[in-house]
């Protein structure tokens, strides 16, 4: 019996995380060897839609390659040796620690030829950056086609690339209509085409330019096939020790815990909201600054603070707010999960948002508790350990959570970015994990205000960047019926559940609110995550939904 191509995909997923546990436990890998050819075939045979067109022979994948530069280390397509590492002390050298813009994890370049990332997000950002260099080493694989002849020699076009390349890291001037024409040549696109790229590539913060990436990925390449000199992905002894052992949510949660209890918040009612930064201290305090008497209002002010880095209206509210029950908790326990704390006995108004009465005894008035986005399987770490009782030697405290909110971005399967999606139940994918649950957002909620708003269930994905067309659009059609894809839905349900029902560490009544907004749409050409970002399209979405959560637990 023939397999769909949704199966071979589902077997191509497998496989891959299959051989890279298996290289993890082993401890190190030559990519273009042959343990490095079976992530290589696999992804080929999934071809993910974020990275476009990888299995083009000749073409590079643009858009796909400058989404793997902003989440991977500058300068990492120099480096001849990458090494993961666990938190272990190099914050402490005279290195200077180098953080990729979309992806913060802190990374270190010992010399010209060796990269050390740290990862201490799990096994979900372990699998995603080996998913992101193996993308790598296919596209320096097709610059090596295009930079030789059938003989192997050396092209004009490469040595031309190589001269372009030596002057820009020199800072002397070139022609860079010049420079892409020969370029276009080397990534098999049109010059127009490679033009745009090199235009996007100089306004990214984190990633050098499309001539230096090109030409080092090639050089590596080069060196590898004519010389010997082999690339190789290294595991440290202390980060294979310390994966699936909580080490950092454990730090997290207990600095989190540390801080209620030093401030005697325990015993009131906590409300933990997983979101970003700003949404909710600017909804709460945007009200309680300036007055502001509706989502419209609120809205309006979030955008302004979006579009000015250095908004006094939003200087006005952070100012308020450390005066009235906020405080921040930066990360500093590796897990680059920043945290919250809102304690509302602060507030001087006796109402929450408009129309939200609040209790008049300070004593039952509610925390908040929001932290950052979480990463795949760090969700389940973080919250598990955020969900346990504070433990002071012998004696444990359990934590008063009355609700457990998630506001995420996940892919849409219907809709647009920016769209919502309302789940009542997480799919995790590739295994029989299936957490269905009562959720106190309905998609009624959100109708009217100009957004599409889709309910169904989500699908909990091993990673983002291994979704392709045909195993999403199975999800959509067949029974399932998901509307979306995200990374954490099913591990923050597993923590709740198991927190709530098994170990009877809080309240098996405790209210679920989840909602997602829609960062792309991986199933439409042109705007799946390597497309770019939202921008002002998320405002809405973003405080539409922190609005919702507050009305929701209080009205």
């Amino acid at each position: 019996m023939k397999r769909t191509r949704a199966q071979e995909s589902r077997g191509a997923i497998e496989r891959l995380y299959i051989t890279m546990r298996h290289l993890f436990n082993r401890g190190n890998y030559k990519p273009m060897g042959i343990s490095g050819e079976g992530l290589v075939s696999a992804l080929m045979t999934l071809s993910p839609e974020i990275y476009g067109s990888v299995t083009d022979p000749e073409r590079l994948e643009l858009d796909g390659l400058l989404y793997v530069m902003e989440r991977l280390p500058k300068g990492i397509e120099e480096c001849r040796y990458v090494r993961l590492v666990s938190r272990e002390g190099f914050e402490t050298s005279h290195l200077k620690p180098l953080v990729p813009s979309k992806r913060k994890r802190n990374c270190y370049r010992l010399d010209d030829q060796i990269m050390y990332v740290e990862m201490t997000r799990g096994r979900s950002d372990i699998y995603d950056i080996l998913t992101h260099l193996t993308f790598l080493y296919i596209e320096s694989r097709k610059i090596l086609r295009n930079s030789t002849d059938p003989k192997g020699r050396i092209s004009s076009n490469w040595t031309m690339l190589e001269e372009f390349a030596k002057k820009e890291l020199a800072g002397e001037d070139f022609d860079k209509e010049t420079a892409s024409a020969y370029l276009s040549h080397i990534i098999g696109r049109t010059f127009e085409e490679t033009m745009v790229a090199v235009d996007k590539f100089s306004k990214s913060s984190n990633s050098n330019s499309l001539v230096s990436v090109v030409y080092h990925l090639g050089k590596l390449a080069l060196d590898e096939a004519n010389h010997g000199l082999d690339r190789e992905i290294s595991f440290s002894a202390t980060l294979r020790e310390r994966v699936g052992h909580h080490v950092y949510g454990e730090l997290w949660a207990n600095r989190i815990k540390e801080t209620l209890m030093g401030l005697d918040l325990l015993k009131r009612p906590i409300h933990i909201i997983s979101a970003n930064l700003h949404s909710v201290v600017n909804t709460i305090y945007g009200y309680q600054a300036l007055g502001l008497k509706s989502f419209e209002e609120i809205e309006s002010v979030a955008m302004d603070i979006s579009v000015k880095a250095k908004s006094n209206k939003g200087k006005t509210i952070r100012d308020y707010a450390l005066q009235h029950g906020f405080v921040d908790l930066p990360d500093e326990s590796g897990t680059n999960i920043g945290a919250q704390i809102i304690d509302t006995a602060w507030l001087e108004k006796s109402t929450l948002l408009p129309g939200i009465e609040l209790p008049e005894e300070k004593e039952k008035r509610p925390v908040f508790v929001v932290m950052d986005y979480a990463f795949g399987e760090q969700a389940y770490e973080c919250f598990d350990e955020l969900l346990k009782p504070y433990t002071i030697g012998k004696k444990k405290i359990p934590l008063n959570v009355v609700s457990t909110s998630i506001m995420g971005k996940a892919g849409i399967l219907h809709g647009g970015k920016g769209d919502l999606m309302v789940p009542h139940s997480h799919v995790f994918e590739g295994t029989a994990d299936n957490y269905p649950f009562r959720n106190e957002l309905k998609k009624s909620d959100f109708e009217g205000y100009g957004l599409g708003v889709y309910e169904g269930s989500m699908i909990t994905v091993l990673g983002t960047s291994l979704q392709n067309r045909d195993i999403l659009t199975y999800f959509m059609e067949s029974s399932w019926n998901a509307v979306g894809l995200e990374m954490e839905g099913a591990h923050y349900q597993k923590a709740i559940q198991s927190a709530s029902k098994i170990r009877g560490s809080i309240r098996s009544s405790v209210k679920v609110l989840y909602a997602y907004y829609a960062s792309d749409n991986p199933l439409e050409t042109g705007s799946t995550l390597a497309s770019g970002a939202l921008g002002m399209e998320g405002v809405r979405p973003t405080y539409l939904i922190t609005y919702k959560i507050l009305e929701a637990l209080f009205k």
